[in-house]
């Protein structure tokens, strides 16, 4: 999906970088965002220690504005379990409230994606923040550590990008657009988009960067 975004922004003539990283400086988290991280660690069931990214990565970079393409992996109770985090209520950020009706709405989309056993119990690190991941499915006991590593990062990479001073686009395979007079998801309309298409989906990111 993204190479097509690539291609499409490249087409439109945007000035941007293609997968770029941002250096975590770690004196820009405070005490209060590190309240909120711990916060949100406790509210996943963490076991209290406080693992920091050192590179934050990013699909596209336009000026002082990152965008991240999230996968249906990301779209589960877990992650829906960060945006509790007093650090939504206090900054603002314009996906909230799509990303929560998204996270109750797509689990099953989620678990089509995350059964495998290395993206349900993640990596090591995972196991030891979260504790061993239960049967791939079963959400009933400790259910996916791999999962809950991968919502604690992403609402790492939200206050992160804000403090470091830039404007974060989340970008999801359910967005809809207008397109030959009915609505397409964006998913569907990057397999393979006409030239008409890639002038719609260009439009409409540029207006959402703003």
């Amino acid at each position: 999906m993204t190479r097509q975004l690539d291609f499409i922004l490249k087409e439109g003539g945007a000035d941007y970088d293609w997968q770029t990283e941002l250096e975590v400086v770690p004196k820009y988290l405070d005490e209060r965002g590190k309240n909120w991280l711990k916060g949100i660690l406790a509210e996943l069931g963490g076991n209290g220690t406080l693992p920091l990214l050192e590179k934050l990565k990013f699909d596209f970079k336009i000026g002082r504005q990152l965008i991240l393409w999230d996968e249906e992996l990301h779209f589960n109770r877990y992650r829906l379990a960060t945006f509790r985090s007093e650090m939504y209520q206090e900054l603002s950020f314009p996906f909230v409230e799509s990303y929560k009706r998204l996270c109750r709405t797509y689990e099953k989309e989620a678990l089509k994606a995350g059964m495998p056993q290395r993206i349900w119990s993640g990596p090591p690190v995972a196991g030891n923040l979260f504790g061993k991941a239960g049967d791939p499915g079963d959400f009933s006991g400790n259910g996916a550590s791999g999962w809950k590593l991968l919502a604690y990062n992403s609402a790492q990479i939200d206050l992160q990008t804000r403090i470091h001073g830039f404007k974060l686009l989340r970008l999801n395979p359910y967005e809809t657009l207008m397109t030959g007079g009915s609505l397409k998801r964006l998913d569907q309309l990057l397999v393979n988009p006409k030239e008409e298409q890639r002038m719609v989906i260009y439009n409409w990111l540029m207006r959402k960067l703003g």
